[in-house]
């Protein structure tokens, strides 16, 4: 009974951020094949458990559930309706069937969720309360798979090179409302920083030349462009751009230091 009480909870939790419940008329009148949610849960609130779930990835319907095809003559689904978007009505889904590897993986990352939830934070010394608990917005954002700006920027770099990256970056920077991706200074220059340690000085330049497009007034993003050009070998613009740190903020240590060490008056 604790445990079916606890998915309850857990439930309740997936569905934080849920529309309102959609009509049930064309769905089973009993779930079937319920391995995590509790076999007696309601369609109604079972659908509204798995709206909460594809709304924090993003997705619809079909990306976990096989989709049959509609019968001949059979209404096309109505815009914004639980098939919108490329999706049959509810009838046309088999939903108690297995088949997608999408629907397995949903099924950890619920037990994934609930076991984090009610075990690992549950066990924080004076948690707040109410407590925070993790959902699946927590890590998807609107996506489908989970991922961060640094990981778009290295796999786009090695694949099509840094200026690839740069167009990438600048195009999902213009859906910052969405809050998929962080675009703070600071993820930018962690990968120009991976970059400078792979020796790959002028990908890590332009970077964060870039980053300094959006962040002009950072004293990090110029003494990390210092460090970068220092490493390739180019010391005058490894000096304009120390001087550049003392430009903006004249008590900085580290580009004084740095400037001494290079035996330049800074």
């Amino acid at each position: 009974m604790a445990r079916r009480l606890t998915v309850r909870a857990v439930a309740r939790v997936l569905a934080f951020s849920v529309l309102p419940a959609v009509a049930v008329a064309q769905l089973p009148a009993k779930p079937e094949n319920l391995q995590v949610l509790p076999k007696d849960m309601a369609t109604d609130s079972v659908v509204t458990v798995m709206r909460g779930v594809a709304m924090s990835l993003g997705v619809r319907c079909q990306f976990c559930h096989v989709e049959r095809e509609a019968a001949a003559g059979a209404p096309p689904p109505a815009a914004g309706g639980p098939g919108g978007g490329g999706g049959g009505p509810f009838q046309n889904f088999d939903f108690k069937s297995d088949e997608k590897d999408h629907k397995k993986i949903a099924r950890i990352m619920m037990r994934m969720s609930d076991s984090i939830n009610t075990h690992f934070l549950a066990s924080i010394p004076n948690r707040d309360n109410p407590p925070t608990n993790v959902t699946c917005m927590t890590c998807h954002r609107g996506l489908s798979k989970p991922g961060n700006i640094e990981t778009v920027l290295m796999s786009t770099t090695a694949r099509g090179g840094v200026d690839s990256a740069i167009t990438r970056y600048r195009m999902l920077r213009n859906d910052m409302a969405s809050g998929k991706y962080n675009f703070g200074e600071q993820p930018v220059t962690d990968v120009a920083q991976r970059l400078i340690m792979q020796q790959k000085y002028d990908d890590a330049v332009k970077l964060l030349q870039m980053n300094q497009e959006f962040y002009p007034n950072s004293v990090n993003i110029d003494y990390q462009l210092a460090e970068a050009y220092l490493a390739k070998g180019d010391k005058d613009q490894g000096i304009a751009r120390l001087r550049a740190v003392l430009a903006k903020n004249p008590n900085d240590r580290r580009a004084r230091q740095r400037l001494q060490h290079l035996g330049v008056q800074p």
